[in-house]
């Protein structure tokens, strides 16, 4: 069957293994945007497209957005793709404004969970969007998932739904909800998508397009990997894959109704990551079957430099009047790598990026910079250089045959494995080339640096204090407990203080002594009490350290630290964890982490009061807030009180006057209302 759609010539295939099953049409002149609205794609001369792409995210057309690169690789491949940016999801319309895709919808919730991204840790709607123009709210729902593939399903039945991105990946089974309080079933069931892409979805999405094109359904793909499905009640579900047994998840129900079957759960599905030894789950919602294939199997060097040498613009759609933050924030960043074998239990990215470094070539990343150079809008300033993490660039196991059989939640915890290879040649290479482009000024490095893997590196270390640091170096030491840090799989605190003191001799030796670094701490993880929070808040206070922004724990879908959180227990021990689940309790811990701020005086004194820790309240070295409350404390808890009562406390009669009770009756008496008010503090009975 022919593909019709524009192609770029001489834009390789980008999936090696999938054969070419699509003849290609002459590429026409087009927009260098992917077609957003009806006027583009009449300028194209098209009559219908392959694939709607929806998403809650304003459309960037930078590879640091998804819905950019997975239309740039379908369009790379011949297709006709539209994107859906931001619709109204109260009626269907917007799901009509291309007409019936040939193939299929295509349903992200954006870049982030569209929960994470509406309400804060103290589940408090937040005043802004990043993803949206002008950071505006309110342009995706909640749960926008669900919205968007309901909303799909009644413009036009027939067209298969596919679900994907980081909301739809780490909701694919049960999984436990922050913002309600519960465990809900897979997002297959309440979406009623036909299928849930997780992970990074180049790979899978190419196929889905290739095989519906050739006449295949929907329910042929149950042989991919990197999907999940649902099957009814009468369907039995599969019980190998490729060869291997499929694991049975404890059942909906009894991750439900069992704290230890929940944690049973999650350690089922995080030793099932490895996609060379993962098996296929299955997990039973009423008689009802969820199946997750293993893993889709890392990009190759080729693949990752064939999608990030597409033809993106590296801008907004020109429709966008407004500024929109999160490009504003990464627009001079090249990504170099994908993945991270770190295993942080409060982290999704290796659960969605996964645990294998997945690396762009040399060549790729310098065309790359070399393109920016030449924007003349460009400043010549790389806000950042790197990935996931700053330094895991090509690195990776040694003896591929031990990674494969390999279940190890993380290759840096409890120690660096010795298997890994660590070699931070490669990078220091591509920092010391990059920064040579012509029109290149200054590639700095934002991403934050795994601590640990620097100092094994003596030229990495004096490279990054040399030339790749704006004054102040981001870095994630997260806790100072020895428990919680083991809890949350990062390294001990006096590998942070070996650091610093590192850093600080390097920078002392390449001249620039006034680097310095930024730690960031977390509050409320699991595990972390009072009197741990209390001993960060000292080891802040003696090393002189101020975070002007701290990380409130939120539980993520999936994440292993959010079944401690809704458990209580370490998913991979069975022992009990300590979790602050109250509201209030949450709120001391953050207080500690700024006891240096007066307007968290009285919440810092209240959790050192209910630790008995008095004596670090007063005048003394270790004291961290003094006896008396200071002026602006004072102040700045009244204005805190008079914000809680400014909402309306009585009940208001409307200004216009109404014709009374019952007015139509015979014997109605029409009274002037206004002259009956005694006041509108006084109801009237």
């Amino acid at each position: 069957m022919v593909t019709k759609g524009s192609v770029k010539p001489g834009v390789t295939t980008i999936l090696d293994e999938i054969s070419n099953s699509c003849q290609k049409e002459p590429a026409v002149k087009s927009s260098p945007f992917l077609v957003m609205t009806q006027d583009e794609m009449a300028r194209r001369g098209w009559d219908y497209v392959d694939v709607v792409i929806v998403t809650g995210d304003a459309y960037v057309d930078h590879p640091s957005f998804a819905m950019a690169i997975l239309g740039r690789v379908l369009e790379s491949q011949g297709f006709r793709v539209a994107i859906l940016s931001q619709p109204n999801w109260m009626n269907c319309q917007d799901w009509k404004r291309f007409g019936k895709p040939r193939l299929f919808f295509g349903i992200s919730a954006g870049n982030m969970d569209s929960m994470i991204n509406h309400y804060t840790a103290n589940k408090k709607v937040r005043n802004d969007d990043a993803y949206s123009p002008g950071g505006k709210i309110g342009l995706r729902p909640d749960r926008a998932t669900l919205a968007y593939c309901q909303r799909a399903r009644e413009a036009y039945l027939g067209v298969p739904v596919i679900a994907g991105g980081v909301e739809a990946s780490l909701r694919r089974l049960a999984h436990y909800d922050y913002w309600s309080d519960t465990v809900k079933r897979s997002i297959l069931l309440d979406s009623k998508a036909d299928l849930v892409v997780y992970g990074m979805g180049e790979k899978p999405i190419i196929e889905i397009a290739k095989r519906l094109s050739k006449g295949e359904s929907v329910k042929a793909f149950r042989d991919m990997r990197g999907v999940a499905y649902s099957l009814g009640a009468s369907e039995t579900p599969p019980t190998e894959f490729e060869g291997k047994s499929v694991v049975t998840v404890p059942s909906f129900e009894k991750v439900c109704s069992d704290k230890f079957a929940f944690a049973e759960a999650t350690k089922i599905i995080h030793t099932h990551t490895n996609p060379f030894n993962a098996a296929a789950l299955v997990q039973f919602h009423d008689r009802q079957s969820v199946v997750v294939n293993p893993p889709t199997f890392p990009l190759s060097n080729n693949q990752m430099d064939q999608i990030y040498d597409l033809p993106f613009t590296r801008k907004p759609h020109i429709s966008y009047k407004e500024s929109i933050p999160a490009f504003e924030m990464i627009k001079d960043s090249v990504t170099i790598m994908r993945g991270c074998f770190g295993g942080c239990t409060f982290c999704s990215i290796t659960a969605h990026q996964g645990k294998i470094i997945q690396s762009r070539s040399e060549v790729s990343v310098l065309k790359e910079l070399q393109s920016m150079g030449r924007d003349p809008q460009f400043s010549g300033v790389v806000s950042d250089i790197g990935g996931p993490t700053a330094n895991m660039y090509q690195m990776k196991c040694t003896r591929p045959e031990i990674e494969a059989k390999c279940r190890r939640q993380s290759c840096v915890d409890p120690t660096i494995c010795k298997l890994l290879g660590t070699d931070h040649g490669p990078l220091v290479s591509l920092m010391k080339k990059a920064r040579k482009v012509p029109g290149i000024r200054k590639v700095f490095v934002a991403s934050g640096v795994r601590m640990d893997l620097a100092q094994l590196s003596d030229e990495y270390m004096k490279e990054l204090a040399a030339h790749h640091v704006g004054g102040l170096l981001k870095v994630a030491p997260e806790h100072t407990d020895k428990k919680v840090l083991s809890l949350m799989k990062k390294p001990q605190i006096d590998n942070f203080e070996s650091f610093g003191e590192k850093f600080k001799r390097v920078t002392a030796e390449v001249g620039k002594p006034k680097q310095f670094l930024v730690p960031y701490f977390i509050a409320s993880h699991p595990g972390s009490d009072l009197n741990a929070m209390i001993d960060l808040a000292l080891f802040l206070k003696r090393n002189g350290y101020k975070p002007d922004q701290v990380q409130d724990f939120i539980p993520a879908p999936f994440d292993v630290a959010t079944c401690m959180y809704h458990t209580g227990l370490d998913p991979f021990t069975k022992k009990e964890v300590f979790i602050a689940k109250h509201l209030r309790d949450r709120k001391l811990q953050r207080a500690l982490l700024q006891f240096f701020k007066p307007e968290n005086y009285f919440e810092v004194r209240k959790a050192l009061e209910q630790a008995g820790r008095t004596d670090l309240i007063g005048d003394g070295c270790d004291a961290l807030i003094p006896s008396q409350a200071p002026r602006a404390a004072i102040s700045a808890r009244m204005e805190r009180a008079n914000q809680r009562v400014k909402s309306d406390f009585v009940h208001r009669i409307p200004s216009q006057q109404s014709a009374g009770y019952r007015p139509k009756r015979n014997s109605a008496h029409r009274r002037d209302r206004k002259s009956q008010w005694v006041s509108e503090s006084s109801p009237r009975n």
